[in-house]
């Protein structure tokens, strides 16, 4: 009922839901505008425009103003250091949208009403009640891995489980102050007892909000991580529990929000059985079985290969869906793990005939995968392949096509390279596509061919040398491959550097090299070293791919040998980086000429020496028992120590004719630091200050869910 002036109860709930849907319908609005973006920067590109990524006109650089602003204050975080650690608190973007959603469920919950009246408080306790049920839908509309808030707005899932889980802890927030309304209504008649015995109501809301409690503290990350699998199964037994007791809670009038939920729950659940059931049962795909990729009902095998650093390379031969680079499925091997199913990033391109994923032993599934590929390949097993049928579910993810962006930076950390390096591998694709004659498309809603990006720095960052084992031939095949476009398209560029962070036996190999490296005469002018070949090491100053005039010529650059007694004032001790620090914990400038290699004994050297450095300018022979330790291309940068993101970032930046793109996956420090260097960057670019600097698109994965 109206009471003055003040709107029917029941069209509370619809305000809530006006609210929320104008908020989807702005990203809505947002995701079709950026698609609009990527293909006019395309057919830009096609046209010959030199800039395609630079907004030229007022309507698109007031966007690109507004787009770089909003996104930094989106990604800033207040840090404190506590100690050797730092506590980030949550970004100014997620507080500003829960901080929204709480401010529009208060008013809406107190609108109109006396909130210190004793006989008003029923009032209030009813209208918080019907705004509670009526986020309900939302909550169920945001867990979905078939979401359709996702799809509106081209938020992957697994980005909106965040706000999943802090509407549910906004709808404790407002079911809290609905029951605290009515105890305080009886609480001065002595009348919450005899509310509870002869109340059914009151009872029964009681159980809702105890198991609303469990979820959300059972929902909080130190909790999920002990189990996930546990935790699932739980999460959905205790909402079941939840909904029953809501709808014998409340009145007929609003039981259709809790039909909302229900619906949403069993459609998500419908799609990714019928998505499951097409991607792993062969009778869907005729021609493959035909063909003789696929025999017996299920459609998917894997191979199981252990790699260094108790990592399984597991592969799919003739996957029978497409995906596109950056995105993930479900893997579940029930023979290995029974009743289990994990996400893995995908780490190959559809054009490779396989999907293949590296898997990082932890616990549980991952570390029994692992052990399973080690008894396939162990040394009393035949050589021969062990395919297991597997099932997949996906694919998910998204994130803006890369293709559009003048430069991008791509960061990765160990594991991190599944993500990052299929995402490099599609840009020289679009690089392919550039230098092919015939770029048309058929309708507007085909993908286009081709790209925008000018300049691509890859980062990639590891423990060890073994590690680059993982993607050595797929890197060594992109840089190759990227020489050979640069003959047809000589505005592009591609920096790849690896950082290894801590590895003993990686800087002793560089000093081998050095060593065995023979000078037949040092004041003799310097001969062009034989081509080198693949999987040698090679030390240089810069890639020559980036000087033009040097193009196809080796470095000629002094390389010296140094060792640990030599780099400090403190021969012998536990250092190896610049200043007597330690190249393990100590961040290096991947600029500075690589005459000198550190060497990473941070603890105490075996066979301390007291050499002394000296150049070489020049390489007679490789010796043989270098070419049995091979890493990778001999263009790639190989650093012993750790990168500076920021200053990686800002280089990219400063030679961008356009908005440009930062992508980091890996673990949740290295994910911080780089959020934290692009804010601080676009702030010192001053975008949003009119002087000409462009935006800087950051898109982030790290190694939790």
């Amino acid at each position: 009922m109206a009471m003055g002036g003040v709107p029917p109860l029941l069209d509370f709930p619809k305000m809530y839901w006006a609210v929320v849907g104008s908020a989807v319908g702005v990203a809505t609005l947002v995701n079709m505008f950026n698609y609009a973006l990527y293909r006019q920067r395309l057919a830009a590109v096609t046209s010959g425009s030199l800039t395609p990524a630079k907004p030229e006109s007022w309507f698109f650089l007031g966007g690109a103003t507004l787009y770089a602003m909003m996104r930094e204050a989106s990604h800033y975080s207040i840090r404190i250091p506590i100690k050797d650690r730092i506590f980030r608190l949550p970004t100014v973007g997620r507080t500003s949208l829960i901080s929204a959603n709480i401010v529009v469920l208060l008013v809406l919950c107190f609108y109109g009403l006396d909130l210190y009246g004793q006989f008003s408080r029923e009032d209030v306790g009813y209208r918080c009640g019907v705004i509670t049920i009526a986020q309900l839908p939302l909550i169920f509309l945001l867990a979905g891995k078939n979401n359709i808030i996702g799809t509106l707005t081209g938020v992957s899932y697994e980005r909106l489980n965040w706000l999943h889980r802090w509407c549910a802890r906004c709808l404790l927030l407002t079911a809290t102050i609905h029951m605290g309304y009515f105890l305080s209504a009886w609480a001065p008649y002595d009348y919450i007892g005899v509310q509870l015995k002869e109340n059914t109501l009151v009872w029964k809301g009681l159980v809702a909000w105890g198991v609303l409690i469990w979820i959300v503290f059972s929902s909080m990350t130190p909790i999920r991580g002990w189990s996930y699998e546990l935790f699932v199964l739980q999460h959905l037994i205790s909402f079941a529990v939840l909904i029953g007791f809501v709808y014998i809670h409340t009145p007929a009038e609003v039981h259709i929000y809790i039909w909302l939920p229900i619906g949403i729950f069993f459609f998500d659940r419908s799609v990714r059985a019928l998505r499951t059931l097409y991607a792993n049962v062969s009778f869907f795909h005729p021609k493959q079985r035909n063909a003789g990729q696929m025999s017996g009902f299920w459609a998917c095998k894997a191979e199981f290969t252990p790699l260094p650093h108790k990592t399984t390379r597991i592969v799919i031969q003739n996957p029978p869906i497409s995906w596109s680079p950056g995105q993930h499925v479900f893997l579940s091997c029930h023979s290995i793990v029974p009743l289990q199913s994990h996400p893995f990033t995908i780490a190959s391109i559809p054009a490779d005939g396989r999907m293949e994923f590296l898997v990082k032993a932890e616990t549980g599934g991952t570390q029994r995968f692992f052990r399973h590929a080690e008894k396939v390949h162990g040394p009393t097993t035949s050589p021969q392949s062990h395919p297991l049928a597997v099932a997949i579910e996906g694919p998910y993810g998204c994130l803006r096509p890369l293709r559009q962006f003048d430069s991008v930076v791509l960061l990765a950390g160990s594991t991190g390279a599944t993500y990052t390096v299929p995402l490099l591998r599609d840009i020289l694709q679009g690089w392919r596509e550039n230098s092919s004659p015939d770029r048309s498309t058929s309708s507007l809603f085909a993908s286009q061919k081709g790209a925008v990006i000018r300049h691509v720095r890859f980062v990639w960052v590891v423990k060890s040398r073994a590690q680059l084992s993982w993607f050595s031939e797929k890197l060594s095949s992109v840089f190759s491959e990227f020489q050979a476009l640069q003959e047809k398209l000589r505005d592009i560029k591609l920096e790849l550097t690896i950082f290894v962070t801590c590895d003993e036996t990686f800087t002793e190999e560089h000093k081998t090299i050095l060593s065995a490296m023979t000078v037949p005469n040092l004041d003799a002018q310097p001969t062009r070293p034989p081509e080198p070949q693949h999987g040698v090491v090679q030390l240089r100053r810069r890639s020559s791919s980036f000087d033009e005039e040097s193009k196809g010529l080796e470095s000629k650059d002094q390389v010296r040998e140094v060792s640990a007694a030599s780099l400090s004032p403190n021969a012998g001790a536990t250092t190896c980086g610049p200043d007597g620090t330690c190249c393990c914990k100590t961040a290096v400038d991947d600029t500075r000429p690589a005459d000198v290699i550190y060497e990473c004994n941070c603890s105490k050297p075996k066979n301390p020496s007291n050499a002394i450095a000296r150049p070489l300018s020049g390489i007679s022979s490789t010796p043989s028992s270098l070419k049995q330790k091979p890493l990778v291309h001999p263009s790639i940068t190989v650093i012993s120590g750790r990168p500076k993101p920021r200053d990686i970032i800002r280089r990219s930046l400063e030679q961008a004719l356009g908005e440009s793109a930062v992508v980091v996956c890996g673990p949740q420090g290295l994910v911080a630091d780089v959020k934290q260097d692009v804010c601080a960057l676009s702030d010192e670019r001053a975008v949003h200050k009119g002087t000409g600097a462009q935006g800087i698109y950051l898109h982030t994965e790290s190694f939790a869910y």
